[in-house]
């Protein structure tokens, strides 16, 4: 960051970290809420298809959430949907603590359900807030925008890693109901204090803004948003129900104890996989050599990159086939390969962050992120649904073949991409 062009607002690098501050926050939150949900229902004999159903309104107000944000931070500010990103945690927070074990099974499930969906709704508010603000802040000399861009993707993802490990902690440590109290009070502290202090420099909305120049006529972005919405289907197919479910039923003997290995064992594995997955977004612009590269060998890289990817999940898979039950080296050979998955996924992962925001207009930008943020979003929710599924039928091999399938349709997406849009950006 030290060598890096002064940004386009003499404010914006105070800007820059205190919306990567709150941003990272709220992943913190939003990562430990999600191992906390997970692992206290399949503790209370949630079904895998079960589990996935908790999730599904999450991502679907996400693709809703994703289009309306870029039309709010158009209208109103970047600041205004950060604000209501973070406010929002705190009320699904605060909401869920309120979940009572005397209700009934469809109840819990629609209640965590309709919780849930107004986290996704908060997380895409904030998201697009942050994505957002690094088009218009960072410097575009020498990689500046792809530099930016990774160190807050990377590192909002290392960060969600730890929270990952934090809720299975806090469930494991404290339980249900105080963990979620707790985080929802550190998070209104941090959301009272960025409200107080926050610095300018963040663009100002338009009244001008119309909701129906949301949908993008850019080419690029419409073939990105596709391979986007299968890259993520593909990570998710496995990384909500199927991995988390499979580790249990293999760590797990029933006893309290047992269970509370079980939860810092996936917790952990969870957490390790994301941040090193964060650590290698924010080192793509390194690894991919892009302050040098033209635009055209970026948007070549983001072809080879997810086709190299679709083996992964696919010899993973013939390895659990293979095997038939669960063994300690076909453990050992899915940590490894999920690990490889998770280094190659990131580079593809910060590579369509970067080229967002090249493809993107800068008079439109939160439109155009929340656009095609929206796709990402139903990637998740594909994924998610399909996690559930896949693994109630076929168990982990099942959701690992869906994942190389997703990735051949990623790649067939990323292979329309053309190079002059991000020249001309």
């Amino acid at each position: 960051m030290s060598h890096a062009q002064p940004p386009k607002h003499p404010q914006g690098l105070a800007a820059y970290i205190a919306v990567t501050a709150a941003y990272w926050a709220f992943m913190l939150s939003d990562g430990a809420l999600r191992m906390l949900v997970l692992l206290h229902f399949h503790g209370q004999g949630f079904s895998p298809v079960q589990l996935a159903y908790l999730f599904l309104l999450y991502e679907l107000a996400g693709i809703i959430t994703n289009l309306t944000a870029g039309w709010l931070a158009a209208r109103l500010g970047l600041a205004f949907t950060l604000y209501a990103g973070l406010g929002l945690q705190v009320l699904a927070l605060l909401a869920l603590a309120q979940l009572s074990p005397d209700w009934g099974l469809w109840a819990s499930v629609g209640y965590v359900m309709a919780v849930q969906g107004v986290a996704g709704v908060a997380k895409d508010l904030a998201k697009t807030s942050a994505k957002s603000a690094v088009k218009s802040l960072a410097p575009t000399a020498q990689g500046g925008l792809f530099r930016w861009v990774a160190v807050l993707t990377g590192s909002k993802n290392a960060v969600k890693g730890l929270g990952f490990f934090l809720g299975a902690a806090l469930l494991a440590g404290a339980g249900f109901r105080p963990a979620v109290l707790g985080m929802a009070t550190l998070l209104a502290v941090i959301l009272l204090a960025i409200a107080l202090f926050m610095p300018s420099g963040l663009p100002q909305g338009k009244s001008s803004a119309k909701f129906r120049e949301v949908f993008s006529r850019e080419p690029n972005l419409n073939w990105l948003a596709v391979a986007r919405l299968f890259l993520f289907g593909a990570r998710d197919v496995w990384f909500v129900v199927g991995i988390p479910v499979y580790f249990y039923a293999v760590l797990s003997d029933g006893t309290q104890q047992g269970n509370a290995r079980a939860f810092f064992v996936i917790g952990g594995f969870m957490a390790v996989w994301t941040i090193l997955y964060g650590a290698v977004q924010a080192a793509a612009p390194r690894l991919l050599g892009a302050a040098k590269a033209p635009s055209a060998t970026l948007v070549a890289r983001a072809r080879s990159l997810v086709g190299g990817l679709v083996a992964v999940p696919a010899l993973l898979c013939v390895a659990v086939w293979w095997a038939g039950a669960p063994t300690p080296w076909l453990t050992v050979v899915l940590v490894v390969g999920l690990l490889a998955f998770g280094a190659i996924f990131a580079l593809n992962s910060a590579l369509h962050s970067y080229l967002v925001l090249a493809f993107a207009q800068a008079e439109r930008v939160s439109m155009d992120v929340g656009f095609y943020y929206m796709a990402n979003a139903a990637g998740r929710l594909l994924g998610t649904l399909m996690s559930g599924l896949c693994y109630q039928l076929g168990g982990v091999a099942a959701c690992l073949g869906m994942a190389a399938l997703f990735l051949l349709a990623s790649w067939g997406a990323a292979a329309r991409l053309q190079a002059r849009a991000a020249q001309a950006a």
